[in-house]
């Protein structure tokens, strides 16, 4: 007979059944769903404590909205800014320029989620990397008047890897929610936090999106500008620096320190007091250790889901651009509206994931969430007899461009093709000469060799692939965390969770690095392929440790004498 732990709860059924030798007490109501420590969880929780707990959670919930602000407020414009505060950066190092932000974030999450582990505090990191945080966005704004042009496009890595080192208080927040919620709080905060986290990215591009009409003005000598230069590239991290004040002040205001003792980590049916089940606990407490496979499974599938949601982020911009000719602007706009859309649909899915926690087991959803990012790399499969439109400037009578260059460009291009086309080099030629270009190339550029063999991705199949990636990534993500959460116990969790955030943000590091390489060299086909064998393998390893995830106090309660 299987472990009932394994089996779908019935229809009906309350989270308790979802894992039958953790015991919950069903009595207990809102008044009892938490209490400070040191104080037993059968004594009533005093309405101000409870009232306070959980305005921290939500200041907690709004810096994690701001944290995925300040990383998507740029995501959908920052190629257009590489490419203009550089004209020969390429894709491989943009993808260079996304890794920054989790690269920087890799360094501090550890940091942290100690400090926060050591000091038995979450105000002092968290103000700290905030602040940070705002002086990065700031250095941001203001690259273009850094002298030395040729080295902007590095000081934009260090500017997005300072925002990332910022970002690296998530690791503080989640630990904090952990400790500040019982078990039967935890996942529907886990999932508010993640739907305070998809709203970010909804208004990150959006904002982006919004203030495209700014534009990027051809003067820019006025003594305003100098002080404020307030563009479309710019506008977005300015107001993500401004709503990083807020939070500081949100944190000193209105923060308080907590943390729960569980009902469900005391066992009162063996008779004895209260104190002794606490002494009891307290002493448990000391000697723990969560099931070690357990944690190392759940970093590895929480790479994995970052991993695949970066690759997913990076992209998008320079697909569009070159699988349908949108121009730089375009692609900012559309993408960030395509990208806003897609965080509306991960709330709806975060709320979804309420409601099916209390009847599903978790495992169970998090291998569904799985399923539907695999389905929507498979959907992004190129296919059919249509090519993307190969790169190349339209001409006007109104334009101007160096006729050399044009000509070294179509030579390039002939080589490239491997074609003899002499006649139709010096029609161009003599065209260039009444009619010359200075406006930008738009499509698939020539000298990717994949643009002359690969079928185009259909806009359809774009927007139908993203929306199942919009619908399994909002519930790994999730379903990572709580299920990370439950394993680790009521022990502190600063130092694990920054180790959990760090694993993301490693996948955040090399997924950009690798899909900017894969990508230029194989196109989009062996891109989406690894991508979706990656995925297949990674629904493997859950099923193969199904039996092994499961929270601290199943595991406690089995290895305990009866």
């Amino acid at each position: 007979m299987p472990e009932a732990e394994d089996a779908f709860p019935s229809e009906g059924a309350d989270t308790s059944h979802i894992y039958p030798d953790l015991d919950v007490n069903q009595e207990s109501g809102l008044e009892r769903s938490g209490t400070p420590v040191g104080v037993p969880s059968t004594v009533i929780e005093p309405p101000n404590v409870y009232k306070s707990r959980w305005r921290s959670i939500r200041v907690m919930y709004l810096t994690m909205f701001l944290s995925s602000v300040s990383f998507s407020i740029c995501m959908s414009s920052i190629w257009p800014y590489l490419r203009m505060l550089d004209r020969g950066a390429t894709t491989a190092f943009l993808g260079w320029v996304v890794a920054a932000y989790s690269l920087g974030q890799l360094a501090a999450s550890p940091v942290f989620g100690a400090w926060a582990t050591c000091r038995r505090r979450s105000r002092e990191p968290l103000v700290v990397s905030i602040v940070i945080n705002i002086l990065a966005n700031l250095m941001y704004a203001y690259i273009v008047d850094i002298p030395g042009a040729a080295y902007r496009k590095y000081y934009l890595i260090v500017a997005r890897a300072l925002i990332g080192f910022g970002a690296g208080n998530v690791a503080v927040v989640r630990s904090y929610t952990s400790g500040a919620t019982t078990i039967k709080e935890r996942t529907g905060a886990m999932a508010s936090m993640s739907a305070c986290q998809a709203t970010g990215f909804i208004l990150g591009p959006g904002i982006q999106a919004m203030l495209v009409p700014l534009g990027y003005p051809i003067d820019t000598s006025s003594d305003l500008y100098k002080y404020l230069p307030l563009n479309l590239y710019t506008a977005p991290v300015f107001l993500s620096a401004l709503l990083g004040l807020v939070n500081v002040v949100l944190l000193v205001v209105v923060f308080r320190e907590h943390t729960v003792v569980d009902d469900s980590d005391l066992d009162f049916s063996r008779g004895g007091s209260v104190n002794a089940d606490l002494n009891e606990y307290d002493a448990h407490l000391q000697d723990m250790k969560p099931d070690r496979i357990a944690v190392l499974v759940l970093l590895f599938i929480f790479f994995i889901v970052l991993f695949v949601f970066s690759i997913f982020e990076t992209i998008a911009t320079p697909l569009t651009m070159d699988e349908y000719a949108w121009t730089e602007e375009q692609a900012s706009l559309y993408v960030g509206i395509t990208l806003a859309v897609a965080g509306i649909i991960a709330i709806l899915v975060f709320i979804l994931i309420k409601i099916l926690s209390r009847k599903l087991n978790e495992r169970f959803i998090l291998i569904g969430g799985f399923i539907f990012v695999l389905a929507g790399f498979i959907v992004y499969l190129p296919w059919g007899p249509a090519r993307p439109d190969v790169e190349i400037a339209k001409l006007t009578n109104s334009s101007s461009a160096s006729v050399t260059d044009m000509s070294g460009m179509i030579m390039e291009a002939v080589e490239v093709l491997g074609r003899n086309v002499t006649a139709a080099v010096t029609t161009i030629k003599t065209t260039v000469t009444a009619h010359t270009t200075d406006l930008k190339p738009a499509g698939c550029p020539y000298y990717f060799s994949w643009c002359l063999t690969t079928p185009k991705i259909f806009i359809e199949q774009y927007f139908s692939g993203t929306f199942l990636i919009a619908v399994g990534y909002p519930t790994t993500n999730v379903m990572t965390y709580t299920l990370f959460s439950k394993i680790l116990g009521p022990k502190p969790q600063g130092i694990m969770m920054g180790w959990l955030t760090a694993s993301g943000s490693l996948a955040r590091t090399l997924g950009p690095i690798f899909v900017s390489q894969f990508y230029q060299n194989l196109g989009p086909r062996w891109t989406f392929s690894i991508i979706a064998g990656v995925v297949v393998v990674t629904i493997g390893v859950i099923i193969g440790m199904f039996k092994k995830l499961v929270p601290y106090q199943v595991r406690w309660k089995r290895l305990s004498p009866r």
